[in-house]
């Protein structure tokens, strides 16, 4: 049976792990693999969807002659609500009437919210009714306009091929069935290049398309792979969860045929492929717009820290000089995003000896080189201070999966399953692993998870209440 695979695992640190049997989904990926064409992520439906939105909001602006107050504040309110109830998301369906309930109830939304505020302030009535018909012009106008998009939209995909070229990992009947309703029906976006899997039963008389055999990351990058759809696989499931992750990192869409499709209910998340739900994951957390939100919150951030801080690190510094001498600083190498290394900074909180083991031997509970400072700086995480450097410098994030040292990272890679898969993202001061106890001489399987369910889960919610359970176990010093 052909296997495929996404990225292989780099070799062990000790020489009797070097012949152990690793899954080739650990490979780190390559930077200019990493990061794919920008022009080609964008999805053209959307963006004249955003356009079409603002301009009409333009117009009726002008024709009702609103001030620049109330068409910013329409304009602000239409375009935040209709982005959060996901209108311009990408699609495979290009339905009118499917997205006629949400685009209805969206503006609706943004009209009711836009005249509470109206009445809440005492805005003058003939104001207030200008911009409430603004609205309601907005609302009968923009309806057909987006009908018209739809159409504009399928009739591109079929007419100049304008389709995300597509991987179908599964080359069964559900894959094959799959790829042959893709060159069917163009409209959908989608046009088949290859198989990974093992191949297809001749006898279903499948499309002639490529069979990947060997690394399925090299694959989306040469035939320019801008989706990865997982049907049902030959494989067993843990390649298929590799797949998964590879399409991830690389920005491309992954789609997945549910088990038990045929009796799957549409809802948030599911696509429509004629009679075949496809359920959607999530895009790589740094490739949505508000990862850059996120950046820009962690210099802010870290430079007030920084600043603010900078007495105390002076004073556990002076505390580091007084106890054991110099260096007063510890420096490290630590792997990062996409395994790349970087150097981290700490508060020395061990005393010096005449080796350095720092990078093979795991600290733990009771090391007899950590005199009463370092104890200190170490149950109040003070000698973690200088990592805001870190994030500054772009190393590092405020909240992200804590960075690990090469040799660790390939010992617990070759042993744990998917903790390759937590550099996906930058690494952080604090993580979700962190805030529920998982510091030290903890598992490092269940590190693992916490910090896959974070990139999973990623939102900036999901960073600030971490904040906030940092900041309370500091406090309380709980899960210690």
């Amino acid at each position: 049976m052909r296997r495929f695979s996404a990225v292989a695992v780099p070799a062990a640190p000790h020489p009797e792990r070097e012949a152990e049997q690793r899954s080739p989904a650990q490979r780190p990926l390559k930077p200019s693999s990493v990061r794919r064409d920008l022009l080609s992520r964008v999805n053209a439906v959307a963006v004249l969807l955003v356009l079409v939105d603002c301009t009409t909001l333009v117009a009726v602006g002008v024709h009702r002659d609103l001030g620049w107050l109330w068409g910013g504040a329409i304009g602000a309110a239409v375009l935040t609500i209709r982005g959060t109830w996901r209108l311009y998301r990408r699609r495979l369906w290009l339905s009118w009437l499917e997205d006629l309930p949400r685009s209805a109830a969206s503006t609706t939304l943004a009209f009711a919210l836009l005249s509470g505020a109206g009445l809440l302030w005492g805005a003058p009535a003939a104001d207030l009714a200008a911009a409430q018909w603004a609205m309601i012009a907005f609302a009968l106008v923009i309806e057909p306009v987006r009908w018209c998009v739809f159409a504009f939209g399928r009739w591109c995909r079929r007419r100049f091929d304008r389709c995300d070229r597509t991987i179908i990992v599964g080359a069964g009947e559900v894959g094959v069935n799959l790829a042959r309703t893709m060159l069917e029906h163009p409209q959908f976006g989608l046009r088949p290049v290859a198989f990974a899997d093992s191949g297809p039963d001749p006898d279903r008389q499948p499309p002639v398309l490529e069979v990947v055999d060997g690394d399925l990351a090299d694959a989306i990058v040469r035939l320019r792979a801008g989706t990865v759809v997982l049907a049902f696989s030959h494989t067993r499931e843990s390649p298929l969860v590799d797949a998964a992750i590879t399409a991830h990192r690389l920005g491309c869409s992954t789609l997945v045929v549910p088990r038990m499709y045929e009796l799957h209910p549409d809802g948030p998340g599911i696509e429509r492929l004629r009679s075949y739900p496809l359920m959607r994951l999530g895009t790589a957390p740094t490739s949505r717009p508000t990862w850059w939100v996120k950046r820009a919150a962690d210099l802010v951030l870290a430079a007030v820290a920084l600043v603010v801080l900078s007495p105390v690190i002076g004073l556990c510094a002076l505390a580091v000089l007084v106890e054991s001498g110099r260096p007063l600083f510890f420096r490290q190498v630590r792997v990062g995003m996409d395994d790349r290394t970087f150097t981290l900074y700490k508060i020395r909180s061990v005393r010096q000896t005449g080796e350095d083991d720092s990078q093979v031997k795991w600290s733990v509970v009771g090391d007899s080189r950590v005199g009463p400072v370092g104890r200190f700086l170490r149950r109040t995480s003070l000698d973690e201070l200088p990592q805001l450097w870190n994030v500054l410098k772009g190393d590092m994030c405020v909240v992200g999966p804590r960075p690990e040292r090469p040799g660790f990272v390939r010992e617990f890679s070759a042993i744990h399953e998917l903790y390759w898969a937590r550099h996906r993202v930058p690494t952080g001061l604090t993580g979700l692993a962190q805030v529920h106890g998982l510091r030290g001489d903890t598992s490092i399987a269940d590190r693992s998870r916490y910090d896959n369910y974070y990139i999973a889960n990623w939102s900036l919610w999901l960073d600030l209440r971490i904040l906030l359970m940092t900041a309370g176990e500091l406090c309380c010093r709980r899960n210690r």
